[in-house]
């Protein structure tokens, strides 16, 4: 068990690895399977600030009284599928620091459907009140609670995946997947199972010069985001000292009221993690996390991310930040998105400019259900070191995703997609 947990560590402590064309990628066989032909019924929106009608990003869309739900997307964007039969809905709004709107699902029906988000607003007595006691102690309750709080159930959940690498402000590989996830426990040892039930993916190698990142892990980056079920790849409860915590300006979500806790790893030789925690007042949950590795230490970060690297080349992260939600479903709290963004400089011995590449993954619970989990003999799973393999056959299909909830692409994909669709045409 130790050795697996220190395998583990060793792929995870960053969360990502990055490969070079140069290495033998790691391929997994993916089970394919067709839209079950239910039929199903499409709407689309876009969330907005209701002031400045800005864009919100990642805000939950949910049918109340059911696991179904999906995320907008940079611009606010979302697209939701519903079963066909389903007429009387409700759907639930929410994001960080505005008020939860409820709306009927005949609101949905119209053509440009736009949803102005209120901000929450604070009053001065709750400041005062959030900002007594240690924050450390916080942040130890959040860790204790986690049996309470969490799902402590089998859980079989569907996901949908993406993943984006730019060279430079160009899109040049793309990769979407709806996947099945076998969520364990959260205080179980056991390590979640990812299964991908249909994928798609292109990349551009015409626009990669002579190297090319391939990023390793696929869907499991995001997944292991989640720090309340792996608590080791950022701070277990014995891990707290090596942080400094303090409290910052609470926020809402709703009407549920958030502790926000800064927080910055003390050793500063190394690579080191700073970031937000936002915790529910009253349960002390994790409701969301934002946080970043500064990689000042170039030498130590490029360890910690490149597997191979050609001879003459240097490569150092630039910017590395990650994001995990947590949902709540009868009072029990589950991972719901993780997002993570990385920026990497190449330099060639010898040539004057270096090549800058950003790297995209992200990945939402879109439905799942309480279940004792039954691995058929013949299930495939994907390993923690995928390298997703190019499939480009599914974007000719316009219809692809079938029934499945996805994230909505933004512009730039969008564009990304149509000119692969157009390649194909071709």
């Amino acid at each position: 068990m130790k050795a697996k947990i220190n395998t583990l560590l060793r792929f995870c402590f960053s969360v990502w690895l990055l490969t070079f064309l140069m290495a033998s990628p790691v391929t997994a066989k993916s089970l394919l399977t067709e839209n079950n032909g239910d039929p199903y019924q499409s709407f689309k929106g876009r969330v907005i600030n209701s002031v400045t009608e800005s864009p919100i990003q990642s805000a939950h869309i949910n049918v109340k009284g059911t696991t179904i739900s999906t995320i907008s997307n940079a611009d606010g964007e979302f697209s939701l599928k519903l079963p066909a039969d389903m007429e009387d809905a409700l759907i639930s709004i929410s994001a960080l620091g505005y008020q939860t709107k409820e709306l009927q699902l005949d609101y949905f029906k119209r053509e440009n459907v736009i949803i102005a988000m209120q901000e929450s607003v604070q009053e001065l007595a709750e400041v005062n009140i959030y900002t007594k006691g240690d924050a450390t102690d916080l942040v130890r309750k959040m860790m204790y609670n986690r049996d309470e709080n969490y799902v402590s159930d089998e859980a079989l959940m569907t996901a949908f995946y993406r993943e984006t690498i730019k060279k430079g402000n160009r899109n040049i590989s793309l990769s979407e997947a709806v996947t099945e996830l076998h969520k364990q426990p959260y205080l179980s040892n056991k390590d979640d199972d990812i299964a991908i039930l249909k994928a798609r993916k292109s990349t551009d190698y015409k626009r990669l010069d002579t190297v090319a990142l391939k990023l390793r892990g696929g869907p499991f980056n995001t997944l292991y985001i989640d720090v309340m079920k792996y608590p080791q790849f950022l701070f277990d409860t014995d891990k707290l000292g090596l942080y400094s915590f303090k409290y910052a300006e609470p926020t809402k979500i709703g009407e549920r009221n958030l502790y926000v806790v800064d927080f910055k790893q003390r050793n500063r030789e190394e690579p080191w993690y700073f970031g937000k925690l936002f915790i529910d007042s009253k349960s002390f949950t994790l409701v969301k996390a934002v946080y970043s590795l500064n990689t000042d230490n170039k030498r130590m970060a490029s360890k910690m991310f490149t597997s191979k690297k050609p001879n003459g080349v240097k490569v150092h992260p630039d910017n590395v930040q990650y994001q995990v939600d947590y949902r709540e479903n009868n009072g029990k709290w589950f991972y719901g998105y993780g997002k993570a963004d990385l920026e990497f400089v190449v330099n060639w011995k010898h040539k004057i400019f270096n090549s800058r590449y950003k790297v995209h993954s992200e990945m939402a619970i879109t439905e799942w259900e309480i279940a004792n989990i039954i691995v058929p003999h013949n299930e495939e799973f994907i390993k923690p070191a995928i390298v997703m393999v190019d499939d480009i056959e599914g974007f000719a299909d316009v219809d692809f995703w079938g029934s499945n909830n996805i994230i909505e692409p933004d512009k730039s994909i969008q564009n990304a997609i149509e000119k692969i669709q157009k390649k194909i045409m071709e």
